[in-house]
């Protein structure tokens, strides 16, 4: 039992209301969410009934894949990465996947396979991402090989946005991937949250929204709630101490905070043993009993300091909002010089997790 106030709520209503706008966008392409890294710390097992009009489900660790398929006997779901070994291809057909090939030895792979189950492979083509992918020139070969397979059973070809989120847009990587393919009339998927935000569904059967299934925004000068999103988890906590500074007292570990006036200071549960990153710099924002003030000083391990200044109702038992509902995470990211993705997975597993429908 954990006595500190800290939380994370999970809204599943939120996460259906983003499910409902990515599928307006998608149009009749078919919506693969992307929910690796446990769900992008949301929890799978927690966001699973909030995805039911999902046409599939794509991840990267078999144990997820696993989970989903005990949930789920019918949807595709695809492993982005593909198998690496003779065992994780035998475990894939048993769960029935779609499996992500992007490289010569994976092919090699489903060369020798003598399992039964036909597998639907997403040829992943390297377009300029230069992370995972064929190379353009080597990608009809292996189009052709992958097609004259007994264990392969259709193709899908496949890349991935690198700058959808910049001014460059993704014109640069279609126009390879057009290159890649030739002639071929073939299956695409493409489109991760930011380009199906930006230019919707680009001649493909299946998009790959993630962050977006969350409600934070793909793009970093784009707010989530002008896009439509609603924020699915919010992370709150609680005052449990108060102090009363004075000008020039410092505040917390290496007295990165030093007053200029008479201080409020209210100290929260919750630290970077929770998920909230040391680096917050001071004035990064905070809500306390609705009312929006920021953070001064070092963050602790355990505790993190607010400015309750120009907060009246401030003080032990308060409401603190450290992202989630009024305070989107991105903003907050944004402080630490990171992304609202790090901050939802990097939650730890001290912090009680609730669910909301």
């Amino acid at each position: 039992m954990n006595s500190r106030p800290i939380q994370a709520i999970v809204n599943r209503d939120a996460m259906r209301h983003n499910i409902s706008l990515i599928k307006s966008l998608a149009g009749s392409a078919k919506v693969f969410a992307v929910v690796k890294a446990d769900g992008y710390g949301h929890g799978l097992s927690r966001i699973f009934p909030a995805l039911s009009q999902i046409d599939g489900f794509a991840v990267i660790e078999m144990d997820a894949a696993a989970f989903l398929r005990e949930q789920d006997a019918r949807r595709p779901i695809l492993l982005l990465e593909g198998v690496f070994s003779s065992e994780e291809l035998s475990l894939a057909a048993d769960l029935q996947l779609d499996l992500v090939v992007h490289n010569i030895e994976q092919i090699a792979l489903l060369e020798k396979c003598e399992l039964s189950y036909p597998f639907h492979v997403f040829l992943k083509i390297n377009t300029g991402m230069n992370r995972l992918g064929i190379k353009v020139d080597e990608v009809m070969q292996c189009y052709q090989v992958l097609c004259s397979l007994p264990a392969v059973e259709r193709v899908t070809a496949m890349t991935h946005y690198a700058e959808a989120d910049s001014p460059r847009g993704v014109d640069w990587q279609n126009a390879q991937f057009l290159e890649a393919i030739g002639s071929l009339v073939v299956p695409a998927c493409k489109s991760n949250s930011a380009a199906l935000f930006r230019f919707g569904p680009n001649e493909e059967s299946w998009v790959r929204p993630g962050i977006a299934l969350y409600g934070a925004s793909p793009m970093t000068d784009v707010s989530a709630s002008s896009l439509g999103l609603k924020p699915v988890m919010t992370l709150k906590s609680g005052i449990i101490g108060v102090q009363e500074i004075g000008i020039g007292e410092r505040v917390g570990y290496g007295g990165t905070f030093t007053a200029n006036q008479h201080m409020k200071i209210g100290i929260v549960a919750g630290g970077y043993g929770d998920g909230y990153p040391r680096s917050m710099p001071n004035g990064t924002p905070v809500i306390v009993d609705g009312i929006r003030t920021c953070t001064v000083g070092r963050v602790s391990m355990d505790t993190l300091a607010v400015d309750l200044t120009d907060v009246p109702t401030g003080n032990v038992g308060s409401t603190v909002v450290l992202w989630g509902e009024g305070l989107p995470v991105d903003e907050v990211a944004q402080n630490a010089g990171t992304i609202g993705y790090e901050l939802l997975t990097r939650l730890t597993a001290r912090v009680p997790v609730f669910c909301s429908d």
